[in-house]
């Protein structure tokens, strides 16, 4: 089978693998092929180096690398260098980088430098990290910079900042007024996108952030059109769970656009190509868009098992999609 995924970071990265979980306990899958499409709307640059978070939480993630508890970032990390940083009064101080962490921002600005295309970086921190051996091809949504930053106004009139800084440094305490995507007028797809989503067998969505994660990967001119036209069925798995964010700060997200934070409403935003919703069980009796097939059953990714169950849903779903 060929799964294509599109990716935000620390729940599209749980939910991815817990994907990969179901396909190595399932002998009728053997063989299958996973081609993630990852966010890179959170890109950022500090301390002079290219951070991709998004990028990054899908690698170490798959890779038996990250910090479990955290969701993001290196196990086992340290701080030497985010701690002699401060101590030379090097900005900023609300974003925390670890020493295993700085090794893989060199690697990417050095080879960015170089002239390699994002795609190319990827390919090569995804090599590191064993993804091609389980069959994962990790794709960002365009080799463009592009960047999301957030219009503010904290009393003295709107301003825009990162969005790395809005979630991070402010925790979206501060309501955003609307996002603004630097660079997304000049993106085009990263080489691949476009034909993982017209060749899958289901494309699915995992339960990432629908504005700032999934969302600004459907703005890259392209996605959105390759997903209507696409034979595959598009299953998504709705990111709230009886209204609310599991993690992180969707509703935030959800009120700066006008959209409630509910899961239906979520469905709405996919409604020209989505052929089917998972929600979780306390949203079952919530009215969904006509014309979406959806399946109640508990979204909670309490652990491994938990979210491949849950890909396991998913993937059913879309055979039945493809049986109609």
């Amino acid at each position: 089978m060929r799964v294509t995924a599109l990716s935000g970071g620390v729940g599209g990265a749980r939910f991815l693998r817990g994907l990969l979980a179901h396909i190595d306990r399932t002998p009728e899958l053997a063989g299958s092929t996973v081609t993630v499409i990852g966010n890179t709307g959170d890109d950022i640059t500090l301390f002079g180096l290219r951070v991709c978070p998004d990028i990054d939480t899908v690698l170490y993630t798959l890779g038996g690398g990250v910090h479990e508890a955290q969701g993001w970032g290196r196990s086992d990390e340290t701080y030497a260098v985010h701690a002699e940083l401060g101590a030379l009064g090097v900005p900023p101080d609300w974003f925390s980088l670890g020493d295993n962490d700085f090794g893989t921002h060199i690697a990417r600005s050095l080879w960015l430098g170089q002239g390699l295309s994002l795609s190319q970086v990827t390919a090569r921190l995804a090599q590191r990290w064993g993804l091609p051996d389980r069959g994962v091809t990790l794709l960002p949504m365009t080799d463009t910079p592009v960047e999301t930053h957030v219009v503010v106004d904290e009393g003295e009139g709107p301003r825009a900042v990162h969005f790395q800084e809005w979630w991070v440094r402010m925790r979206a305490a501060v309501p955003a007024e609307r996002f603004v995507v630097a660079g997304m007028d000049r993106a085009t797809p990263a080489p691949g996108v476009l034909d993982a989503i017209r060749t899958a067998d289901v494309v699915l969505l995992p339960p990432s952030n629908p504005v700032v994660s999934i969302g600004i990967i459907l703005g890259v001119p392209g996605v959105r059109d390759a997903l209507r036209g696409t034979r595959a069925p598009v299953v998504g798995v709705s990111p709230l769970v009886s209204g609310r964010p599991v993690r992180g700060h969707a509703d935030a997200c959800l009120s700066a656009i006008g959209i409630p934070a509910t899961s239906a409403a979520v469905a709405t935003l996919y409604a020209d190509f989505l052929d089917g919703w998972l929600v979780d069980d306390s949203d079952a009796d919530v009215a969904m868009p006509d014309g979406v097939r959806t399946l109640a059953r508990p979204l909670l990714m309490t652990d491994i098992p938990a979210a491949a169950d849950i890909a396991r849903a998913a993937l059913d779903l879309g055979r039945d999609l493809r049986g109609r």
